[in-house]
């Protein structure tokens, strides 16, 4: 199973596993469920209800009712940053190559490539691309330069600062052991979760948090400078 390292604005390096085929069709067979869903409730509502009308009218308000269909896909990846329904239950999501967010006009180009990697061939290309390619894109994925990730598959922040910190490391803020283990914990976990959901106040304001309660300034970024201040305690209080 391979992944990508994702280096935020903020110089906080995340590593996700590239979201595999077995995920994503189990995604597309789960939306597919939500779309027969839709059906079976037009048929018992709406399409009773207008089967009174005549014969033109009836084909118009199918028509219409089949525009959600078409475009379900696109609209929830707008809507939902990336996710679908299936994609929500299957824990994966649509990113940028770089971990950004991905633009609705991304999402358009994956909407509209479908047609090759999906329907024209039977699936065929989309899931020979998946397989093939290095980040595991079909066609659209590519030609929008998206890759779909496992969210809940993302490498523990803290194991990787803790991985960091061998014998010969030299700490930079020796008072990082007034910090409490309780204290300790609480940063690292703010500190995972903001990388994770790449909220940036919330990674600033605990930033401030630690100046405040070390009596500290520095010049480092954000993520450095709680990387560096968790790696001083542990170095600290490990001896």
């Amino acid at each position: 199973m391979s992944n990508t390292a994702i280096n935020t604005a903020q110089n906080v390096n995340i590593e996700y596993v590239y979201a595999g085929l077995g995920k994503r069709i189990l995604a597309f067979i789960i939306d597919a469920l939500v779309l027969f869903a839709y059906i079976i409730i037009l048929t018992f509502t709406v399409y009773r209800a207008i089967s009174v009308l005549d014969g033109d009218n009836n084909i118009g308000a199918y028509e219409l009712s089949m525009i959600p269909i078409f475009i379900y896909s696109l609209i929830m990846h707008i809507i939902f940053n990336g996710r679908t329904v299936g994609k929500f239950i299957m824990g994966i999501k649509v990113v940028k190559e770089d971990g950004s967010p991905a633009r609705w006009s991304d999402f358009i180009v994956r909407w509209i490539v479908r047609l090759v990697d999906l329907w024209l061939f039977m699936f065929t290309v989309g899931t020979v691309s998946i397989l093939l390619t290095d980040k595991q894109q079909r066609l659209g994925d590519m030609m929008a330069k998206t890759i779909v990730i496992n969210t809940r598959k993302s490498v523990n922040i803290s194991h990787t600062i803790l991985q960091e910190v061998d014998e010969g490391y030299q700490p930079i803020f020796l008072n990082a052991h007034l910090l409490s283990d309780i204290q300790a914990n609480e940063i690292k976990e703010i500190y995972r979760l903001a990388g994770q959901s790449r909220d940036y106040n919330v990674l600033h304001q605990l930033r401030l948090k630690i100046e405040s309660i070390l009596q500290i300034k520095s010049d480092l970024k954000d993520g450095q400078f709680v990387r560096t201040v968790l790696k001083d305690y542990f170095h600290l209080t490990s001896k």
